[in-house]
């Protein structure tokens, strides 16, 4: 599994909307309401022979609110 953290802007008065969809996916491992530029911090597995662009794109970007995303891939936990 690749471990991911996307970063999530939201259109103005849709982030628990937002939320609350990517709950019901259960795509993501944790997932948190953040201040600064973006508005939620999930962290999610993505299958190792998955192509995580597709997977970003099949599973997250179709939900209605999202504005933007920033993801950061890990490589190896200390």
């Amino acid at each position: 599994m690749t471990c991911l953290f996307v970063q999530i802007r939201c259109r103005p008065g849709t982030a628990y909307d937002v939320a609350n969809q990517i709950v019901l996916r259960e795509i993501h491992s944790e997932l948190y309401s953040v201040s600064g530029d973006y508005d939620l911090l999930m962290k999610m597995y993505v299958p190792e022979m998955q192509d995580i662009g597709r997977y970003i794109n099949d599973n997250l970007l179709g939900i209605d609110g999202i504005e933007r995303t920033y993801t950061t891939q890990t490589f190896k936990a200390f």
